[in-house]
């Protein structure tokens, strides 16, 4: 499938940081504008919600837990993933998702036994409190899925490495990675390959300074889905 190659719609408050005439520029923090290196629209809205699509697949990600654990060696993703409309079905296993931090290592999905060695009771405890709805998919994704890759360990849902993705369903789960040296402020991406291409989804972890700046100028993630995929006029 050929894909288009299109600008991409950046933060307001990222734009902000570099605009000319910002007479206050020096004295704000500065964040570099991120660039995927693959072809994708960028939706970068919510607070802590993140969006990337192409022709082929859509990723949307909630990423608030791993910003309240700076330093810590496991970083929570939450996910949701689907299939753009008129796209093949398509197995998405464990070997398709990996996740590139800021001092330019790429990490593996870690394997279940790796997962339940980690300290992670914490962090799944936090994420309950600390999250953001990333419910939010295109119209042609109606249909409920989870993604079980790390159930909870609380509960007897058994886990698997693979989940099929169609056009029609919306799969949600989380996810997790183990980082070397715990969890760096800067941009980090969430990188998962389909068939035809891979999505990169970016997510940045924010100072202080930089979350405060930033946090007056987000937008609407469900606006923003809505517009994006709503129908086009005959």
């Amino acid at each position: 499938m050929k894909l288009i190659h299109v600008q991409s719609l950046l933060l307001a408050g990222f734009v902000a940081l570099v605009a000319a005439g910002d007479t206050g520029a020096q004295d704000k923090p500065k964040v570099a504008l991120p660039e995927p290196g693959v072809p994708e629209v960028l939706t970068m809205e919510g607070r802590f919600v993140r969006a990337a699509y192409n022709n082929e697949s859509y990723v949307i990600i909630g990423y608030q837990p791993a910003q309240r654990s700076v330093g810590e060696d496991w970083l929570l993703l939450e996910v949701g993933i689907t299939l753009r409309e008129g796209v093949k079905d398509f197995r998405l296993t464990r070997e398709h998702i990996t996740l590139s931090t800021p001092d330019g290592k790429t990490l593996p999905l870690p394997s279940i036994e790796q997962f339940r060695k980690g300290n992670t009771q914490a962090l799944q405890a936090r994420e309950k409190v600390q999250r953001d709805s990333i419910n939010y998919f295109p119209p042609n994704a109606s249909r409920a899925c989870a993604m079980a890759f790390f159930p909870d360990l609380t509960n007897r849902v058994m886990p698997y490495d693979e989940v099929e993705l169609s056009q029609t369903r919306a799969c949600l789960g989380r996810l997790f990675f183990e980082i070397p040296g715990g969890i760096q402020y800067g941009q980090h991406w969430l990188n998962v390959k389909f068939a035809e291409g891979q999505l990169r989804v970016p997510f940045r972890i924010l100072t202080k300074d930089e979350e405060k700046f930033l946090s007056k100028n987000y937008k609407s993630i469900e606006k923003q889905v809505k517009e994006a995929f709503k129908p086009k006029k005959k």
